[in-house]
């Protein structure tokens, strides 16, 4: 923004500080929250999106879907609105940068780094679809990674209310997604939470390639591509991709919504199953991973690929082997006797070469020839990486153990690489995954806790994943107010973690003085020095006190009140009045008068 004008502000309340990102709907920018005194991402929609009323009602229903989504991966949405004219959207401003841009950068990313952000990122979908929100466009720009490696989807909900019924050959958000789109999409059909999958898939495939699956010239010629073409073999593009993570990229972008997985949870399983190195169900569904493949040389690299093979090599050593007995012009060959016999000597010869050979490296292997002896490798999956070592050293075998976050018991081997059974001779180095619990995820106690109502600091500690507890201090400060927390903002603790919020239980009680026997004026002195300030004064008549002293106090000496009580008192007028006899009647005199303070 240009310094030299005068921020805008939202609502009275969202002052924006800078722009950080434009999109095809909507321009985000850093804002700060003058009320909880907290910054925020507010992303501000486009005024052409405000002219068509239907459009309106689809967002403010789908901001209200959004909002009451909480998921450590999801970013939260904490208010939306209008102001001339203009809607906007407040959610958490999240201090990293987008999947996309980390990508431009750096490249295509390994299998189990993307597997870990996949797996993130199926967490956010599936909790969002357990709760009937369905994203629609899951993209790299919509998920944010942290420097401290969190991963969190933003947008869930918003494309559904621009896209609803927005064709592909318009501007804007339309043409910068239809890259992910899925085929049902594409063609217009109603879209579930398998939909969401496939746009992952088409995210993994992008993430350990380096590019979509799919390009064109114009979002149709996308869009067309996912519906009819065949995505390639992400190892066709990338060879160190493993073929069982490649499995799962393409089970995730099958054509037929029944063939993907089921949910996004079954497609974290997956993810988390890969980095720790045990089977995965898509090699189990070779049907799903290929789609609606084509016949012919399309469907069998697919398949090829999937299995790891490489199809065109296998295709030519059959093409450039000829069986027929047939010479290259069509003819036969004119082969002697002497020539078949010379050519079957050959044969012999390099068949026993072959066989000596052969012979030889299975003699070593068996301690022969001054080789040693092989042996299987012993099955320590699931010892204690202490014991598996301590076993697999006996055998006269080196080990490396290399940490991995898992949900096995801590200390566990995962895997071992060469498997278990493998052939392996003494001096072979045996690498172990062994098991270690997730670090737990840390956020920072936000701002604007101090000095907002209880209600209000609850939620803002629930919007950060934290919990609030509250204890009581007597204050002159509003009742109800927050007086600090414990531990205080800006300190970094574990998600899920609880801050200990003082709160304002008004100002203290004071007692009342004892004021019996006391002057009237002095009373009243003596109740302002408590705090206390002089109710009613009433006259009474008494034998005890001289007039003008307190006869008694309402409320009583020692009692407990609020500042600023008042306290009425009974003032002496001294004896009661005499009484007269005379022998016809008698007549008793009393006066009671009843003042108030000025």
């Amino acid at each position: 923004m240009d310094p030299s004008q005068t921020p805008r502000v939202f609502s009275e309340r969202y002052e924006l500080n800078h722009l950080i990102a434009r999109g095809g709907m909507a321009e985000v920018y850093r804002a700060h929250d003058r009320l909880l005194d907290r910054p925020v991402a507010l992303k501000v929609l486009f005024p052409e999106l405000s002219v068509d009323r239907s459009f309106v009602e689809r967002f403010r229903r789908e901001a209200q879907a959004a909002a009451n989504l909480s998921h450590p991966n999801i970013v939260p949405v904490f208010d939306w609105g209008e102001d001339t004219g203009t809607y906007f959207i407040v959610m958490e401003y999240v201090d990293g940068r987008p999947l996309s841009s980390i990508l431009k950068s750096a490249g295509p990313l390994s299998a189990e780094r993307t597997a870990d952000i996949g797996a993130h990122v199926a967490a956010a979908l599936g909790y969002a679809h357990k709760n009937g929100v369905v994203h629609r466009d899951v993209k790299p720009g919509n998920v944010l990674i942290t420097d401290d490696g969190t991963v969190k989807v933003t947008d869930f909900g918003i494309a559904r209310a621009v896209n609803t019924e927005e064709s592909l050959t318009q501007t804007g958000a339309v043409m910068g997604t239809a890259t992910y789109f899925s085929p049902e999409q594409a063609e217009g059909l109603g879209v579930d939470s398998r939909s969401d999958i496939y746009s992952l898939g088409v995210v993994l495939f992008e993430m350990v390639t380096g590019r979509p699956p799919f390009l064109g010239d114009s979002p149709v010629a996308v869009a067309s591509k996912h519906v009819r073409d065949n995505p390639p073999a992400p190892r066709e593009l990338n060879p160190q991709v493993p073929p069982t993570f490649e499995a799962i990229i393409l089970k995730s972008m099958a054509k037929d919504p029944s063939h993907r997985y089921a949910t996004a949870e079954e497609l974290r399983a997956d993810l988390l199953r890969f980095n720790e190195g045990r089977s995965v169900l898509a090699m189990e569904d070779t049907t799903a991973m290929i789609g609606v493949a084509g016949a012919g040389a399309a469907a069998t690299t697919t398949v090829a690929a999937v299995g790891g093979m490489d199809a065109t090599r296998a295709v030519g050593a059959v093409d450039a082997t000829n069986t027929s007995g047939v010479g290259v012009d069509g003819e036969a060959p004119d082969e002697s006797g002497s020539n078949r016999t010379r050519n079957y000597a050959i044969a012999l010869v390099v068949l026993l070469l072959i066989l000596g050979i052969a012979g030889y490296f299975l003699g070593r292997s068996l301690g022969y020839f001054g080789g040693e002896a092989s042996f299987n490798l012993p099955n320590v999956v699931g010892q204690q990486a202490q014991v598996a070592t301590a076993t697999l050293r006996a055998d006269g075998l080196n080990v490396n153990q290399v940490q991995q976050v898992s949900s096995n018991t801590p200390g566990s081997v995962i895997s071992t690489n060469p498997g278990a059974n493998s052939l392996v001779k003494k001096g072979d180095t045996v690498i172990l995954k062994v098991a270690e619990v997730a670090p737990p995820i840390q956020v920072t106690v936000p701002d604007g806790l101090t000095n907002t109502t209880q209600a209000n600091a609850a939620a803002i500690l629930t919007s950060a994943g934290l919990q609030s507890t509250v204890v009581f201090h007597t204050s002159t400060a509003l009742k109800g107010t927050v007086l600090s927390t414990n531990p205080a903002s800006g300190t970094k603790v574990n998600q899920g973690s609880t801050v200990t919020l003082t709160v304002s239980s008004g100002p203290a009680n004071v007692t009342v003085p004892s004021l019996i026997g006391l002057s009237q004026g002095a009373a009243g002195q003596a109740l302002g020095s408590a705090g206390l300030t002089l109710g009613n004064v009433t006259s009474v008549s008494s034998s005890q006190f001289l007039p003008g002293q307190v006869v008694s106090s309402n409320p009583g000496t020692g009692a407990s009140v609020s500042p600023g009580s008042s306290v009425d008192i009974a003032v002496s007028t001294g004896p009661p009045a005499t009484t007269t006899t005379t022998s016809t009647s008698s007549t008793t005199t009393t006066s009671t008068t009843t003042t108030t303070k000025p």
